[in-house]
Parts: structure tokens; C-alpha cells; sequence
């Protein structure tokens, strides 16, 4: 086997370019990829041969798709893929990564029969140590998740450590986790089998062909152009790794890919005196920042330091990776764990340290999706040092994203179209890819707040709010203020309280909570997505009527709620859309659906001048006027009537509050809660605030933040896109259908699917659960993510979740799913099966019991408020 190690002595051995050699070649039997002519058309153009690439390409052909080109600018697999550390481990934060990884580990371990070629497969087993609480909690959630998978996983005390890895300096660790399943692999080699696997179902590969730019016409791909000539082709998919985000760049019509490189480490010793077994388990110690494992009787050890080294900021194209210059300096507090670690390792003789480029982007998670403005143009990069892990599970979704128009899970976490333009600043990568490469192995805490990039996008109340204690947290670069901090408290302690308990501030939104249900409050919801589409004719109605679930054909003036559907039936966006005149509609949505909603409308608008559809985020701020009071404040300052009988539900008026004009002023709040939402022209945004709040002292007003605003939706049993609705979700799976013109002679994007569900049943329930022995002081809250169990089998997940002040405890909402235990087939759910079933919430492998429901506890809010009014009753008596 041509591994790593045998890398490593051949790169000290040279000074030249990084490429294979033929001999190298031969053995493995992979075939050479001469300068041959490039053909003049292609079905798809690959760009980048590393492991990413060829990943693509072996699963397109092995869906049938011929006609397939993929072109590497220097060798095969003589990028970041040569330096990875081939470990293949599928203990992630995210499920649909952790889906990624378990794939790529099966593929891996069958591609030596499928090819022939050897891979280096080893299955290790990986073991994650924990040396905190927090940690080893959320080591603990991740195999509550992984279990349910299907793979095996266990929870090792320190003993239990010691026993199966003698080496491990077991005395600050609180616990373990072990992955049995996990592996190691030369990456070289799988993406040569790949490579060959590809070859052999048709795919053409190119060695020493750059790609300049990409060809557009009418908005789609059409071909590519490079050093050695042009391709015609139909589909384009950017696997260039860390410079995908020059080659997006580089197109007429630019497609933004926002990913960085840092400089990444590794060290490999000569064997040990005892050699280390080859199949020793990888150590990964997360607070130690560093991973270990075993390499021909030596190791091979790596990490993620705290002050990583970007490079290439201006773009430097290297057509091949060298080795970069050794930094012993910087590496050495990496080093400094690993002997604490692994003590015995003080004798090793160490046989070099490996720097190498790594792309990272400003989220932590990989980019993959087609992009919102090329049709035709996809992507798969940035993965984060993850790329061998995730590369064949992300090839073979983006396959099938091509092939059949979507993959087969949930990828929006993963969806390039989660960015925008904003995302795409030099320096803001910069910054944020310095932050974000030590938190690959930081902790995992819920709701973690980047630090870096902030600022981007902010309100023109900003300033005002940050001096009345907003604390932030950041969405789509737009800042949200997540709660206030009353005068007096310490902001330093509370910005950095990050725990899976109980957090700190608890009963600072308990009491934003309270004034919202019993006074008034305002929450700056400007982040949220605006468009405003309108038309010379009915074209604007026509297209909202085939886009939207429910019926726009409605008077000025009202709001409807609707989501747009894709042909499965499933979300694509959540929205609520204002008819503000025949030919114009005011269409408001969630705050990271500005690029993917935009994209989607455009996608099935005509190209038809007398049809306009404007970005108008930026125009307006956004006021939630939430609460009982909201109809005495706006009242006063409007001189209009604001009760239901003038200003019913669901409706919308232009008018002046205090001196401004033109605010439109919507009867809805986003959680079921009496109050009134304010779009404001921007221009007046301070001054109407201001008036808000000074007519408000008297009915005792006050500022509130998204964690209140999302306890008071939870509780309400509001689904809210992103987190409890995505494209695989429709309206009769979370109790919509009244949402649905079933009956309105209407077609639009989803009714077939619809109808066909309703004749045949749900197989997914949007369900409700309130956790009933949780002690909220004392045990781990739930945070999203824990896995949903039914007289004791799993049944799905939950969604989103948060603690009820009304009822005093913890609300999950998620999908249940009806599962033969015989056939593992999916059965329709049905209320009774809600009804009938005992459930139970399991967080950090540890499980409560969970009352589960399909409506909101109206009987439980209204019991609740009684009592409250019984208990103000005796009070006032006495």
C-alpha cells in the first residue's frame, strides 16, 4: 500500500511538483489520464480531481448519466486529498453529516472489490474523549443520534478508556464515546478507485487541464472554457476545492462559493520501539484540539490550534500542493496535548511535520447545491477537513440532486444557497476562517454566536438597542437581538454562558415572555426576508397562484399565509404574502430564505418586462408590536381604531403612525399572540420606534429578543421554516391542509403530490410533546436534534424545542413517523397513533417522558390563566 508515511518520505525525497508516478500508477491499476483531445461536448463538466470530484463523478455514472468530463488541473488526487489524515469518522454535529460519513465508510470498505484497487481500508473504530461535562453531554447526544442510525456506539467510563487504549493519559477526562464502525483509508487510493470505477461507467478524466471560466447563456450553463479549448455542456460542478471560490468568481455572472484556506498540521514519527497496532483506535480529543492514529508503528498526529494561519487571501493558484514550510512554532501547543495525551510518546522520534492548505468556510459546514443564479451550475466544496468523510455520501446526494432534481435527504444545512453576495468579502473570510477552523473541535454548545464578521447587517435601531442591552446573535450577517439585559447585570458573564443546562438567561426572557402575554412589547424583526412583486397586468396573481399553496386571489389588503410548494409537495418557502393592490403582493419570509426564495421565484417567473420582482429587505424595518396592549399604543399614536372590528385579523392598512406616513401596519405578530407587525419605511424607523416606546411607558412596554419570540411560538405550536419545515415536509405532515386551495380549481407546483398523500395517507406527523419528568434545574435541556421514541422504538425527531413559561415546562415539537417493526416499511400516521402511543424524549442517551399532542395545549394556557387570575384575586382581597 502506498500510504501516507511512504507520502511523506517521497516528499522530502523531492523538491518538484506533487504528482504520481507512473509505477505508482500501475500498481494500483489505475489507467494514466493522458494529454488527449478534449471532446467539443459533454452532458457534464467536473472541475477538481480529488477525492470530492471523482466522488461526483462515480456516482453520476453509476446513475446512469454518460457523456461525463471531468478535468483536474495538475495530477488525480495531487491536491488537499494527497495530505488528509484518512480517517473516515462519523461523530458530527450535524445528522445529515454524520449520514454523509456512515455512507462514505460503506462505500470505502466495497470499492476494493467493486475495483480491484486497494484502498487502505482498516475499520479502527474511533474514540472521542470528553474532559468536561458540556463535553461529554454532547458526545452523549450524538450517540443518542447515531444509535438510532444504526450504528454502533458506546459510552466508556475512564476506566473503561483505559482498558481498551492503554496508552491514553486518562486522568482529566470525564468520559468517552466509541465508534467501533469507523475506519481509516488511504485517500489517494480511494479517489483512484473512484477514479477507475468512473472510467469504467464512461466517465472521461483530463489530467493537466485548467478551467478559466465558466460559459452562461440566458442564465444557464452552456459550456466551460479552458487552457487546452472549450466544452459544450449542460451541467457544471465546481469540486475545486480551495479554489472554488476563485473559479465561481471568475464567471461573467459571478457565483458566490464562501470558503477560505488555512494552513493545516500534521506530524508523522518512525515506528515506536513496540510498534502501535494498525488497527489501535483513533483518539480524537476534542478540548485537546487534536486527533491521533496509528500509522506503520508510528503516528500520525494532527489538529485545529487556536490562532490558525489563512493563506492565499489574494488568490495565489498553485495548479499542485506542495508541502509548505514546517512552523514547529505554531504547531507546538498541538504537540504539547498529544504528549499529555499519550505520555509515552516522549520517545518518538518524529519524521516530519506536514503543513498543507485546507479550505474552511463561515459556517462550519460544506457547501453543496446548485447555484441561485446559473442554472445548471452546481457545487461541492469546502468541506471543512472533513472532504474524505463526507466526500462519498456528498458525491452521491449531489448526484442525485442533478439526476432527479433534489437528493434524498434534507442537504438545506448544506445548500449553497444558505449565503449570499454578503458572504463573498475577502477580508470577511478571512476573519471568519480564523475563528471558525478551532471550532471544528470547540465545543458544540446550542446557539453558538460567531464573533468575527459581525456588524454586517444591521437595523437602524442598532445602536438604540445595544445601549438598552441587547445582547446579539447573528443571522444571514443580519444581527438579532436574542434578549436584553436589565441594568445591573453582568453582560460579560451572560455573553459567555454557554451550557446545555440551565442557562442563564433564563429569567431575563421569562420576564420579556410575561410582558409580551400581559403588557406590550417590541421586537426589531427586520431581518426577515421582503419582496415586493407586482405587474401592468394580472401576470403578478397568475405566478403567485402557481407558486403558493393557498389562494392570493383575495381583496387589498389581507394576509395570507402559504408556503411554496416543490412538485413532492414539500416546503421550498414558508411565507406570508400582503395583497397591497390587484396587480402588487408584499411577500415576507424567514431571514435565511433571501437567496433560496428569490432564486425559486425567479426560477418560474416568465421573462416577461411587465413583471417586477424587487428585493425590499433593505427598505423597511421591521417593528412585532406583541402583546394585549399593543391595540392601546398603536391606538394613541395612530388616532385610528385598532380593535378587531375595525382592524380585523390577518389584515393590512397603510397609515401614519405618530409623524410618519406611509407604515404598513399588519394585524399578525408570528406566534399567535395579540399584537400588530410595523413595516417601516427606514427613513422613519427611529422616530416611530421612539414613539412607540415613549406612549408605551404608560402600559408598561419594553424591549424583547428572538428567544422570547421563539418560546411564545414553540408553545403555540408554530412550525417555523429552516428548523421544523424544509423541502421534505408538506402542509397535511404538519397540520395545514386548511392552508391548501384544495377546492379553489386552482393548480399549482405540488398539488398532484398533495392529493395523492391525502388519498393515501401521511407517513410524517408534526406532533407536540411536553417533557414530563424534567427537572429543568437539574437535568440537560433539550435543544433540537433528540431522537422521539413510541412504547420504546424510534420514531423520528424532534425539530425545535424551548421552555414553555406558561406551562412551566420544556415543549418539543417534531415528526413522528409510523415504522413496521416487521418490514421497516413507513405506515400512515394517524391520530390515534399519536393518541394511543407512549412517548418519550431521549437527550444525552438519557430518556423522559413526553405527553405528545396534535393541537396546542389551549385547555392547559386557559386552566393556567385562571389560576393566575384566582391567586391575583386572594392577593388584592388581602
Amino acid at each position: 500500500m502506498f500510504g501516507l508515511l511512504s507520502d511523506v518520505r517521497w516528499f522530502a525525497a523531492r523538491t518538484g511538483s506533487c504528482s504520481f508516478s507512473a509505477s505508482r500508477r500501475a500498481r494500483s491499476g489505475v489507467p494514466e489520464f493522458q494529454l488527449a483531445p478534449l471532446p467539443k461536448e459533454a452532458r457534464v463538466v467536473i472541475c477538481g480531481g480529488g477525492i470530492v470530484g471523482t466522488s461526483v463523478a462515480y456516482h453520476l455514472s453509476k446513475l446512469g448519466w454518460k457523456d461525463i468530463v471531468l478535468l483536474e488541473q495538475g495530477r488525480l488526487a495531487a491536491g488537499t486529498t494527497r495530505f488528509c489524515a484518512g480517517i473516515v469518522s462519523t461523530v458530527k454535529h450535524k445528522s445529515i453529516e454524520s449520514k454523509m460519513a456512515a455512507y462514505s465508510n460503506r462505500l470505502y470498505q466495497q470499492l476494493e472489490q467493486e475495483t480491484g484497487i486497494k484502498t487502505g481500508y482498516l475499520r479502527t473504530g474511533t474514540i472521542s474523549l470528553a474532559q468536561t461535562l458540556d463535553r461529554f453531554i454532547s458526545l452523549k447526544r450524538i450517540v443518542s443520534r447515531l444509535s438510532v442510525m444504526g450504528i454502533s456506539c458506546d459510552i466508556l467510563s475512564p476506566k473503561q478508556l483505559s482498558e481498551i487504549s492503554p496508552l491514553v493519559n486518562i486522568h482529566d477526562l470525564v468520559g468517552a464515546i466509541r465508534v467501533p464502525e469507523d475506519a481509516v483509508v488511504s485517500t489517494p487510493d480511494v479517489t483512484h478507485a473512484l477514479a477507475t470505477a468512473a472510467v469504467h461507467n464512461g466517465v472521461t478524466i483530463h489530467e493537466r487541464t485548467t478551467v478559466n471560466h465558466v460559459l452562461v447563456q440566458k442564465d444557464h450553463v452552456c459550456g466551460v472554457e479552458t487552457d487546452r479549448g472549450s466544452i459544450d455542456c449542460e451541467y457544471f460542478v465546481n469540486c475545486a476545492g480551495q479554489w472554488a471560490y476563485e473559479l465561481g468568481m471568475s464567471n461573467e455572472e459571478p457565483v458566490t462559493i464562501p470558503l477560505h484556506p488555512c494552513e493545516h498540521f500534521y506530524l508523522v514519527t518512525h515506528p515506536l520501539r513496540r510498534p502501535l497496532q494498525d488497527n489501535m483506535p483513533v483518539i480524537i480529543d476534542f478540548d485537546g484540539r487534536i486527533f491521533i492514529r496509528s500509522w506503520q508503528g508510528g503516528v500520525l498526529c494532527g489538529g485545529f490550534e487556536k490562532n490558525p494561519k489563512p493563506i492565499f487571501t489574494e488568490g495565489k493558484n498553485q495548479q499542485e500542493i506542495q508541502n509548505m514550510q514546517e512552523d514547529w512554532d505554531h504547531f507546538e501547543p498541538l504537540l504539547s496535548s498529544l504528549l499529555r495525551r499519550m505520555p509515552s510518546m516522549t520517545i518518538c522520534e518524529i519524521l516530519r511535520l506536514v503543513s498543507c492548505p485546507e479550505s474552511f468556510t463561515p459556517d462550519m459546514r460544506c457547501i453543496m447545491g446548485e447555484a441561485p443564479n446559473i442554472g445548471g451550475y452546481f457545487v461541492l466544496a469546502g468541506m471543512n477537513s472533513s472532504g474524505l468523510s463526507f466526500a462519498g455520501g456528498a458525491g452521491r446526494y449531489l448526484a442525485e440532486w442533478m439526476i432527479e432534481g433534489y437528493p434524498s435527504e434534507n442537504v438545506w444545512p448544506l445548500d449553497v444557497q444558505r449565503f449570499g453576495a454578503l458572504q463573498s468579502s475577502r477580508t470577511f473570510l478571512r476573519h471568519r476562517v480564523m475563528e471558525v477552523m478551532p471550532l471544528i473541535y470547540e465545543l458544540k454548545v446550542p446557539r453558538w454566536d460567531f464573533q468575527t464578521g459581525r456588524q454586517l447587517r444591521t437595523s437602524p435601531l442598532y445602536d438604540r438597542l445595544d445601549a438598552q442591552g441587547a445582547r446579539w446573535m447573528e443571522k444571514h450577517g443580519f444581527e438579532r437581538a436574542k434578549f436584553f439585559v436589565p441594568s445591573g447585570r453582568d453582560l460579560m458573564a451572560l455573553d459567555q454562558s454557554k451550557t446545555f443546562y440551565k442557562p442563564d438567561w433564563f429569567d431575563i426572557v421569562g420576564a420579556e415572555v410575561k410582558c409580551c402575554k400581559e403588557a406590550v412589547c417590541v421586537i426589531d424583526m427586520s431581518s426577515f426576508t421582503k419582496f415586493e412583486l407586482s405587474s401592468t397586468g394580472d401576470q403578478a396573481l397568475t405566478i403567485l397562484q402557481r407558486l403558493c399553496s393557498n389562494s392570493l386571489d383575495v381583496p387589498v389588503g389581507h394576509i395570507i399565509h402559504t408556503g411554496m410548494l416543490n412538485e413532492r409537495g414539500g416546503y421550498e418557502n414558508d411565507c406570508s404574502v400582503v395583497r397591497l393592490s390587484k396587480r402588487s403582493f408584499f411577500i415576507i419570509s424567514p431571514t435565511d430564505q433571501q437567496v433560496h426564495c428569490w432564486a425559486w421565484l425567479k426560477q418560474h417567473m416568465p421573462n416577461d418586462s411587465n413583471v417586477l420582482l424587487e428585493d425590499v429587505t433593505w427598505k423597511y424595518t421591521a417593528l412585532n408590536v406583541i402583546g394585549p396592549r399593543a391595540i392601546d399604543v398603536l391606538s394613541e399614536l395612530s388616532f385610528v381604531p385598532m380593535t378587531a372590528d375595525h382592524f380585523p385579523s390577518m389584515f393590512c392598512k397603510e397609515m401614519s403612525v405618530g409623524y410618519a406616513n406611509g407604515i404598513r401596519v399588519m394585524s399578525m405578530t408570528h406566534t399567535g399572540e395579540p399584537g400588530f407587525m410595523l413595516y417601516i419605511p427606514i427613513e422613519y424607523a427611529l422616530h416611530v420606534y421612539n414613539e412607540v416606546m415613549s406612549v408605551g411607558q404608560k402600559y408598561g412596554i419594553r424591549n424583547a429578543g428572538y428567544y422570547a419570540l421563539r418560546s411564545l411560538r414553540i408553545e403555540r405550536f408554530f412550525a417555523f421554516w429552516g428548523q421544523d419545515l424544509d423541502p421534505y415536509v408538506t402542509p397535511l405532515e404538519c397540520g395545514r391542509e386548511f392552508r391548501v386551495k384544495f377546492d379553489k380549481g386552482t393548480d399549482f407546483i405540488g398539488l398532484e403530490a398533495l392529493l395523492q398523500q391525502r388519498q393515501k395517507g401521511i407517513s410524517q406527523r408534526f406532533t407536540m410533546f411536553i417533557l414530563d419528568n424534567h427537572d429543568t434545574d437539574l437535568d440537560p435541556w433539550p435543544w433540537w436534534g433528540e431522537p422521539i421514541y413510541r412504547n420504546g422504538q424510534h420514531v423520528g425527531f424532534t425539530t425545535s424545542s424551548a421552555f414553555s413559561y406558561t406551562l412551566e415546562r420544556h415543549v418539543c415539537l417534531g415528526f413522528v413517523s409510523n415504522i413496521s417493526e416487521e418490514t421497516g416499511e413507513k405506515l400512515p400516521v394517524t391520530p390515534d397513533f399519536i393518541n394511543r402511543g407512549e412517548f418519550e424524549i431521549e437527550i444525552a442517551a438519557q430518556r423522559f417522558q413526553a405527553k405528545a399532542r396534535l393541537y396546542p395545549f389551549s385547555a392547559l394556557f386557559t386552566q393556567k390563566r385562571r389560576k393566575d387570575e384566582m391567586e391575583l384575586s386572594d392577593f388584592q382581597g388581602k
